[in-house]
């Protein structure tokens, strides 16, 4: 299979290339497959959880208590890691 990529995600790859911790552009783009996989698939098999995150955030909103957005980055991003690993020990 052959795929032309734009220059700017050519970047990507080299960026990480440049890293050492992958040999080819194969394995970074496998990679980024992997987790995109793991993505889909925790947004597919967590709809209720999710829900639930939606409306409690709402609804905190709607009383006025409001969380900075950089906390809630953080606080997702840590969620989102701290899943991931558990499905790669698993």
């Amino acid at each position: 299979m052959t795929v032309e990529l734009k220059p700017e995600i050519e970047a990507l790859i080299q960026k990480q290339l440049q890293t050492g911790a992958f040999s080819s552009a194969e394995e970074v783009i496998e990679r980024a497959l992997e987790f995109l996989s793991a993505d889909e698939d925790w947004l597919a098999d967590n709809p209720d959880k999710i829900a639930a995150q939606i409306q409690e955030g709402w609804d905190e909103a709607q009383r006025g208590e409001l969380t900075d957005a950089d906390d809630v980055r953080a606080e997702m991003q840590q969620f989102k890691e701290d899943w991931k690993k558990q499905r790669r020990l698993a």
